[in-house]
């Protein structure tokens, strides 16, 4: 490689660096919107259920109406690129957001989400649960 083209491939990885790492840094001075984040991943007993799936996933929509859940996002596995580094087995995704740890303690007893547990759980096999505050 020429040195002019080196120095033209070292510039270009440095701008899109420096553009990435603006684009992922928060907003100075701004607190996160909703700095506790609870997800969760379902393994279905039947897997190749859509039936079992959609249940799964209308359940768990319906935990939106606690109202200490501040957005939930459902999620499905993606059609990505197969890594080492990526887990593809589980089938149905929550994520929520909540405003604090308060909130999300609220959320655990609350009536909806137990019903959602009493209904639902016949449904998975396994599953796992992520809590993480903002760093």
């Amino acid at each position: 490689m020429s040195t002019s083209n080196r120095r033209k491939f070292l510039g270009t990885a440095a701008a899109l660096a420096a553009g990435t790492a603006a684009v992922a840094m928060p907003l100075s001075g701004q607190p996160p919107k909703y700095p506790v984040v609870h997800h969760v991943f379902f393994w279905l007993k039947n897997p190749d259920s859509k039936e079992d799936r959609a249940k799964l996933i209308a359940g768990v929509k319906s935990l939106s109406k606690i109202p200490t859940v501040k957005e939930l996002r459902v999620g499905i596995v993606a059609s990505t690129e197969k890594r080492d580094v990526v887990d593809n087995s589980w089938g149905v995704s929550e994520l929520m957001f909540f405003s604090d740890l308060a909130g999300q303690e609220a959320y655990q007893t609350h009536p909806i989400h137990l019903e959602f547990i009493k209904n639902c759980s016949p449904l998975w096999e396994k599953v796992i649960v992520y809590d993480a505050i903002e760093a």
